[in-house]
């Protein structure tokens, strides 16, 4: 029987991850297993090995023993004649399949679950004994968990004198026992230094190129985290992430690989020791303070992001229509508003990401009714400072206005940080990236400071009267002024429909601009019929309604035709884009190609820009064609757990992203976020900018 938690993995993946795409998986089996026997005889008394193959279709993986934070490892409950015993399973070493926020440990291919069957001593000889069965999995893919089972068996005789096996299936048994692991002979000690467990293995003449723990129970380490490792004078230190546990033993799979590609598979139980100190290479760890400085700063950078550029021009008018002595009480009320906005879209991915979504920063434009809602939103604010309609507060100039200003630039803040926080600018990705591994008041506690910095210039507006001084003072032209801010926001909610169309198709499109039509009439006769007798203001308010509804409804409706969240996002036209996936950068990358990759979202301003500024010039097309450098396209526009997995193995929760992978390199280049076309030669280029290069 399948187990109840494979179940109820099954079950909670499907919901989570799958969404509409579960209906489209066909029901034919994913997994094909069969039974393998090394030699076809068994002396009574005797063992033998046996395999258990499972044939997995490409794109979906198995679970090994400890399958990690999600999953379920595979099981067989054995229908056996008298007397004969099958041992437990022998795992080879799995590899990591990181699922969003989650780790898990599988397979993928053909694996083989090796096995010694052993007879027993009476076992009468000439008799042909069959060994029976029930094998049961989960089998995933990147959006879907399916238990399955099935019956296996296998015939076996029983001679005195068993001949040997043939040598294809000798060889193919050695093949599956080189890839288990073996006890190490080499000590192994960990030790906890500050946010670090440190596992060192005592063997002097080891030089791995690169080396990955897997241990063999959860709770100890954080899966997701990446590990690092480093040459000692006697041995090797891998630095893990700990988790909420504290071992009192440490036991697991350390596997080695060398720079000839070689693996060896170790078994080690490490226990509480001295480990040397040793230099990691990579990035430096990023300390606390070092985060929230990053956070501010990031947040600072941020008003200056193109995705925020629609946004500073109402800032504007806030501070201009609030006069000399209002500027402090909206500024504050602004930085509490951004503030508290981005804490609570902090707060909402630290729940999504320990719930199993596979989300990152930016997650709500991914969802196409989100995106028509702000669209809807854009526009309206649009509509209200040409003047199609007025609500109390928007206009300057009388007791109940200026008792609204502090509530105006809360919700002004609130509107800024929705539509900044798609964007990463520079310090920012760092600090986001660290949060996402810490404790939730440590995070909340770095978002804290990214509002904070994001809010800062207003702030400081509002605090500072030699700043307010500068501003100009109220007067006739903010009627115009105001009237002519209203363009960028319909420029916001034109640029918002155009990302609704890459998500939701042309049903989708259609739906958002109807809700756009019924709510501009309804505010019109709203607005309209306010200064008319009272039938007509019940009208216009029962018309201003409707409308209201109508919009609500297209908004709903913009879900649209749920289009793949694989397809690739438009290019210059002058790359050849292919979409990313981790099998083709894995395939270039065993061709030994360059290979460039642009992790981008429709909706990301900072994305687009650089695509026109670095990635649309005829001088950068010439060098990726004369490198034969591939051009990998990540589409984030919406959700994807591939793309959402290679963020977070750099670190980073949202777009823009840019890795560029030399041939032979372990690692990608980190290009930076705000790309230059010379940037970019420079790395297709081999490290030299274009124009030093001869010809």
């Amino acid at each position: 029987m399948v187990s109840v938690r494979a179940l109820l993995l099954a079950l909670l993946a499907s919901l989570s991850l799958a969404g509409p795409a579960a209906a489209q998986v066909d029901s034919a089996p994913k997994v094909h297993a069969r039974l393998i026997a090394e030699q076809s005889e068994i002396a009574p008394g005797g063992t033998a090995t046996i395999a258990l193959e499972e044939d997995i279709r490409p794109g979906w993986h198995t679970y090994w023993q400890n399958s990690g934070e999600a999953g379920a490892p595979t099981t067989i409950d054995w229908t056996l004649p008298q007397g004969w015993k099958v041992g437990a399973i022998e795992w080879p070493y799995p590899k990591r399949l990181p699922a969003g926020p989650l780790m898990q440990y599988g397979y993928d291919g053909k694996p083989w679950l090796l096995m010694q069957v052993t007879a027993p001593r009476d076992a009468k000889q000439g008799d042909v004994v069959t060994l029976k069965g029930h094998a049961n999995w989960l089998v995933c893919s990147a959006t879907l968990c399916v238990p399955e089972d099935q019956w296996v068996s296998l015939e076996i005789g029983v001679v005195q004198n068993p001949a040997p096996a043939n040598p294809a299936a000798e060889e193919d048994f050695r093949a599956a026992r080189a890839l288990i692991p073996v006890a190490s002979p080499w000590p192994a000690h960990f030790a906890r230094k500050d946010n670090a467990l440190d596992l060192y293995l005592a063997a002097p003449k080891l030089a791995p190129k690169d080396a990955v723990f897997f241990p063999f129970e959860q709770g100890f380490i954080k899966g997701a985290a990446a590990q690092s490792f480093a040459a000692t004078d006697g041995g090797i230190v891998v630095r893990l992430a700990p988790d909420a546990k504290t071992p009192q033993t440490l036991g697991g799979v350390l596997v080695l690989t060398s720079s000839d590609g070689s693996v060896q598979a170790l078994s080690v139980n490490a226990t509480p020791g001295a480990v040397p100190g040793a230099q990691f290479g990579g990035e430096a760890n990023v300390s606390l303070v070092l985060a929230f400085v990053f956070a501010f700063v990031g947040g600072l950078i941020l008003n200056l992001m193109p995705c925020v550029l629609p946004i500073l021009a109402m800032k504007a008018l806030a501070v201009a229509r609030a006069g000399h002595g209002e500027a402090a009480r909206e500024g504050l009320a602004y930085g509490v508003g951004a503030i508290l906005s981005f804490m609570a879209l902090g707060a909402a991915v630290l729940i999504l990401r320990a719930g199993g979504e596979a989300v990152g920063w930016g997650f709500q434009l991914q969802e196409p009714r989100v995106v028509a809602g702000f669209a809807l939103l854009m526009f309206a604010v649009g509509l209200n400072l040409s003047g199609v309609f007025e609500l109390p507060g928007v206009t300057a100039g009388d007791a109940l206005a200026r008792q609204s200003g502090s509530v105006g630039a809360f919700f002004t803040g609130v509107l800024a940080v929705a539509v900044a926080a798609p964007c990463t600018a520079p310090f920012m990705a760092t600090a986001i990236g660290y949060a996402l591994t810490q404790g939730s008041v440590i995070a909340l506690g770095v978002f804290f400071f990214l509002g904070l910095g994001f809010a800062a210039p207003f702030i400081a507006i509002g605090l500072s009267p030699g700043l307010q001084r500068v501003m100009p003072k109220p007067g006739a032209w903010m009627l115009a002024f105001k009237q002519l801010l209203a363009f960028p926001m319909y420029g916001a909610a034109a640029w918002l429909v155009w990302v609704l169309a890459q998500q939701a198709g042309t049903i989708g499109l259609a739906a958002v601009l109807a809700a756009m039509i019924a709510f501009a009439f309804g505010a019109w006769a709203w607005s309209a019929s306010r200064n008319a007798s009272a039938g007509w203001r019940g009208v216009g308010a029962v018309v201003g309604l409707l409308g209201l509804v109508l919009a609500i409804t297209g908004v709903v409706l913009a879900q649209g035709e749920g289009m793949s969240s694989t397809a690739t996002a438009p290019s210059s036209g002058l790359l050849h884009a292919e979409a990313y996936t981790p099998a083709r950068l894995a395939e270039l990358r065993k061709e030994n190609r360059p290979v460039f990759v642009d992790a981008t979202a429709a909706w990301c301003i900072t994305c687009l820009v650089n695509e026109k500024v670095a990635l649309s010039r005829p001088d950068v097309a010439d060098a990726f064609a004369r490198t034969h450098t591939a051009y990998l396209v990540a589409d984030w526009t919406k959700r994807d757990a591939d793309i959402t997995a290679l963020l977070a193995e750099h670190n980073r929760s949202g777009v823009p992203l840019y890795l560029y992978y030399k041939p032979g390199a372990t690692e990608p280049d980190v290009l930076p976020q705000i790309l230059t076309a010379d940037a970019v030669m420079s790395e297709v280029n081999g490290g030299r900018p274009q124009s030093e290069k001869r010809w």
